[in-house]
């Protein structure tokens, strides 16, 4: 695709051919690792707090504590199919990549 004639300027949307939301996710590492994994969701100030303790920077911690509300509000959808569409064939669930 990147040495192809006429793509200058064009943004392409790599997202997968399925969605998923962070509870599912968790109860996937759950049934996959057969521990209990719980999607807790908090509020991004909360949640800032929480990757500053961890040792983030402060200022990272805050463009992923926002990148997280976006992607709640639906940010990172997209149903395009553009990344199958490229790569030749579906892309893996999420399912999937847990193995």
């Amino acid at each position: 695709m990147l040495t192809t004639e006429g793509q200058a300027g064009k943004v392409y949307e790599l997202a997968g051919d399925s969605s998923y939301i962070l509870t599912e996710l968790a109860a996937l590492i759950s049934q996959k690792t057969g521990k209990p994994v719980v999607y807790q969701n908090l509020p991004e100030a909360e949640f800032e707090v929480v990757l500053i303790s961890v040792g983030l920077p402060a200022g990272l911690a805050a463009l992923l504590a926002d990148s997280y509300v976006a992607a709640a509000k639906g940010a990172l959808f997209d149903e395009g199919g553009v990344l199958g569409r490229l790569i030749g064939r579906g892309t893996t669930s999420v399912a999937e990549s847990l193995g």
